[in-house]
């Protein structure tokens, strides 16, 4: 990593910890949350059936923008965004039992926009 990106990680780290724990768009950038690679299966199912229980996750119906690929990590991270979204992006909004992983770099692909 260089010293300008190390700056900026730090700057980023010292913003969130100044804001009490809630995530802001730092320099114009929007957040995302995803699921973690690492989540198992249970976890992953738990997730996407707890966010789209508060959230309209009707993009990952068959035949909709984010339904491809049809795997649990795809469907989990959508339906952990947008109830990370939905509910103001903060911090514990993209926890998911620490299964959630916030990013800089938008998701987004193909017809399937993360918001």
């Amino acid at each position: 990593m260089s010293k300008a990106a190390a700056l900026r990680f730090f700057l980023l780290l010292l913003l969130f910890c100044i804001s009490g724990g809630t995530l802001v768009m730092a320099n114009g950038k929007k957040t995302w949350c995803v699921a973690k690679p690492s989540t198992d299966e249970a976890s992953l199912l738990a997730n996407i059936n707890y966010a789209c229980s508060h959230v309209d996750c009707r993009i990952l119906q068959k035949g909709c923008s984010c339904f491809s690929p049809d795997n649990l990590i795809n469907h989990a991270s959508i339906a952990m965004n947008l109830y990370y979204q939905a509910k103001g992006r903060n911090l514990w909004n993209c926890d998911f039992k620490c299964s959630g992983l916030i990013v800089i770099t938008n998701p987004s692909y193909g017809n399937c926009v993360y918001e």
